[in-house]
């Protein structure tokens, strides 16, 4: 029996909440990192949890959430913008290993917003594909600035958010998931500085009012 047949989805998140309150207090476990979880692996993986996160070179899912070879499914794109092969991987992580978690990870400082914020601000653009980003992050942008909200934390939200509700909308696979209990989908918000991830929002488990 896998740790994730084992895990509900209530016990993934507080898992990967564990992990993430021992990095930011500077005593990680870094669990299954060794020369045997290698060999253990190989042969199949079996994560506990698919983590959606933005590109950023500072939001390294394993460190952050102190874990190690086989424990996250991890699917990355600036801003954390979503299109078919993000939404397959994800789906596959569901359906195919059978991960109870899915994670959407934003955080604070995020080029892609701050882009998407100058471009609706002052009609700033950007070169070559970057724009497709830029243009998918805009929604979350207006919609933050038609509620009146100017703070980064504002925007950073909004856009994670958005992504859980693309995420819910768009895939049948995620969304019977979480209608069955046998997934959870969470928006995390990460703080650089000091390195804590803070919930946004929730959807299939039971969980605190949003702290963002």
């Amino acid at each position: 029996m896998t740790v994730t047949d084992t895990l509900t989805p209530q016990e993934a998140f507080e898992l990967l909440l564990a992990g993430n309150r021992r990095f930011t207090s500077g005593v990680p476990d870094h669990p299954n990192q060794d020369a045997a979880r290698r060999t253990e692996v190989a042969p199949g993986q079996n994560p506990f949890a698919v983590l959606f996160g933005c590109s950023d070179s500072r939001l390294a899912a394993e460190i952050i959430f102190d874990r190690g070879l086989g424990d996250l499914f991890v699917v990355r794109t600036a801003g954390h913008v979503m299109g078919p092969e993000v939404m397959g991987s994800i789906e596959y992580g569901v359906s195919i290993l059978g991960c109870p978690l899915v994670v959407v990870l934003g955080h604070d400082s995020c080029g892609a917003v701050a882009a998407a914020r100058a471009a609706v601000a002052d009609g700033s653009t950007a070169e070559g594909y970057v724009s497709d980003v830029i243009e998918k992050v805009t929604p979350s942008v207006l919609a933050t600035n038609a509620a009146g909200r100017t703070e980064d934390a504002d925007f950073i939200a909004a856009q994670i958010e958005h992504t859980v509700n693309l995420l819910m909308d768009r895939s049948r696979v995620v969304s019977d998931a979480v209608a069955a209990g046998r997934t959870a989908v969470v928006g995390l918000a990460y703080r650089l500085v000091d390195g804590t991830a803070q919930l946004v929002t929730a959807r299939g488990i039971e969980v605190p009012a949003p702290v963002v």
